[in-house]
């Protein structure tokens, strides 16, 4: 079976640049932190066909500030984790994308940022790259794929 992960990255790599753009219309200077993250963001590496994106606000907890312009350019409220750095997540209105919202500074925030830069700096990236899981083959749910991986 030929190995498409290289094309599978470069259109992610793009739907990410035109949904951050996106995104960063719709909320102006009130998206402070916009990034590409989780596995999708990791050359090489076998990822799901759904982009994570890291959205850094000045007070996630204050949905008024930014639920309504997203909502308005068609992104859906889908999760309301308060008692988890404030966090929000939205899907994308033709995007398969989960958005994740934090407050800016919020832990969570450096964890993200920090999986991408230590799997693309280390051997860590070669053992996961070598264990693909067949494309499509995710279960839907955060719950279900942190099961899968």
């Amino acid at each position: 079976m030929p190995d498409h992960s290289g094309r599978l990255q470069s259109g992610l790599a793009s739907a990410f640049a035109r949904e951050a753009a996106r995104i960063r219309a719709a909320l102006g200077g009130r998206a402070v932190q916009v990034e590409h993250v989780g596995s999708t963001s990791v050359p090489g590496l076998a990822a799901k066909p759904i982009i994570d994106i890291l959205l850094a606000v000045p007070d996630s907890s204050d949905e008024q500030a930014y639920v309504p312009a997203l909502e308005a350019d068609g992104f859906v409220l889908q999760a309301r984790e308060p008692d988890w750095f404030e966090h929000r997540m939205f899907k994308g209105p033709d995007t398969d994308i989960n958005l994740h919202v934090f407050t800016i500074g919020a832990a969570e925030i450096d964890r993200m940022l920090l999986f991408c830069s230590t799997v693309v700096r280390s051997d860590l990236c070669h053992s996961v790259r070598s264990s693909r899981m067949p494309a499509g083959r995710h279960e839907p749910g955060r719950t279900a794929y942190l099961h899968g991986r």
